[in-house]
């Protein structure tokens, strides 16, 4: 967390683009006290130097006398970017450095929206995993999440076991039902994240799958070279169930390399995008530090995919197999922007483009990746509004645990920190 949010809140921090707003500078202890015997001077920046109609020009200084216990600025944010508020006390010929205070300005379909931060592709110890469902949702607060989905191979069950392990309690986290799909004699990988039903069941009824895949490999026609139809056929049929239960299919890491090539194939994966049977794609993925290639192609293809005109919603996931182990849980995530963190508000949101896959890795800078705009809003929340965000979260991760673990206390505990995390963000937005 940079210092001056340690020392400061800053109040709002999202503002509306092209209109006028008062930022209050609120020091938070007693050694940061703004004091009624100095004079303060704030140089405002828009970063991106844009700001025709509010009269800024380089250089350009605000005195600002304390009123009370805080600073006041008043200034018209014009359009959509960060801008810079640099404060100095002035005592004299004396200047000291106060902070370098950070807002951003939003068109009105982004301020709209909250970003919610969730990973839709995780395992328990029901497959390959290693915690119980119970335990990777509680560990998913403690991080910072928002919502979450538990996505164990070929099993729809863990998921429901992890939201029945809270039930009854009064979270702020969202824990959704999920799964990974793996149809029979296809290789690619899919998530069903929220979906009210399992498609994994479905294969059980083995006549209606193959049945309902061969109708659609005979529509599908002439295919490019290397592609096998039955699975492509197959995974559309995957994607079709999971709409059908209301669920986001993500089609998942088409560059691991896995028994000494990529899987699917490359053709195959030429043609998922070309068809674009998928409602989203795993463009961050759970690799670990000797498989960052693999991201790299994934976002590399995106552009290239985004540069020849395709809509590709896009989510981060960290396909974590233990919350305790050091490697993946927690490094890879998505930022939702959506109007609430219901499921089809977050469904409808990715879809609609809008969201981010952020890639955390340990000892390194955050790294946003997806549309322009919505990276640079989200470089600025993973320095200004994040990391105060989860400060919060990790209590209420902790106590979640508790209960997992059989604690009957945590529960009530629990209660009373509902709603921290929506209230900071209330405080953070202009009104």
């Amino acid at each position: 967390m940079e210092v001056e949010n340690k020392y400061f809140d800053v109040l709002p921090k999202i503002v509306r683009a092209d209109a006028e707003s008062m930022i209050e500078i609120v020091p938070r202890f007693e050694h940061c006290a703004f004091r009624p015997d100095r004079q303060y001077e704030a140089s405002y920046f828009p970063t991106e130097e844009s700001a025709e109609r509010s009269g800024w020009s380089p250089g350009r200084k605000l005195d600002v006398a304390p009123a009370t216990d805080r600073l006041r600025v008043p200034l018209y944010f014009e359009g959509e970017q960060e801008h810079v508020l640099y404060v100095e006390e002035v005592n004299g010929t004396e200047r000291k450095v106060v902070g370098d205070f950070r807002v951003y300005s939003l068109e009105d379909d982004l301020f709209a929206r909250r970003p919610y931060k969730g990973d839709v592709h995780q395992h328990s110890c029901r497959s390959d995993g290693r915690e119980a469902p119970a335990y990777v949702a509680g560990a998913c607060r403690r991080i910072g999440l928002d919502f979450m989905a538990l996505t164990d191979h070929g099993q729809y069950m863990p998921s429901i076991e992890a939201q029945r392990a809270y039930e009854g309690l009064d979270l702020d986290l969202r824990i959704y039902p999920g799964e990974e799909v793996h149809p029979p004699a296809n290789p690619v990988h899919m998530i069903n994240f929220g979906g009210r039903f399992s498609v994994n069941e479905l294969f059980r009824d083995e006549s209606a799958y193959r049945a309902g895949v061969a109708q659609i490999e005979e529509a599908l026609g002439a295919v490019p070279p290397g592609v096998d139809p039955h699975q492509y056929a197959s995974c559309q049929w995957c994607f079709d169930r999971i709409r059908e239960a209301g669920g986001l299919g993500v089609f998942c890491h088409p560059y691991w390399f896995t028994s000494h090539r990529y899987s699917p194939s490359g053709a195959l994966t030429s043609y998922l995008f070309q068809k674009q049977p998928f409602d989203a794609f795993e463009l961050i993925g759970g690799f670990h530090r000797d498989e960052v290639d693999s991201n790299t192609l994934q976002v590399a293809r995106y552009h290239e995919e985004r540069a020849q005109g395709r809509r590709i919603p896009i989510v981060g996931v960290s396909d974590a197999h233990g919350c305790e182990r050091g490697e993946l849980f927690g490094w890879y995530y998505s930022i939702a922007f959506s109007p609430s963190s219901d499921l089809p508000d977050l469904v409808e949101s990715i879809k609609d483009l809008y969201s981010v896959a952020v890639e955390a890795i340990p000892q390194q800078a955050a790294r946003a990746y997806g549309p322009f705009r919505l990276v640079k809003y989200a470089l600025f929340l993973l320095r200004e509004v994040f990391p105060q965000h989860d400060a919060l979260c990790v209590e209420e991760g902790r106590l979640m645990l508790e209960h997992a673990g059989g604690n009957t206390q945590a529960g009530a505990a629990l209660g009373a920190l509902k709603g921290r995390t929506r209230a900071l963000l209330q405080r953070y937005w202009a009104p």
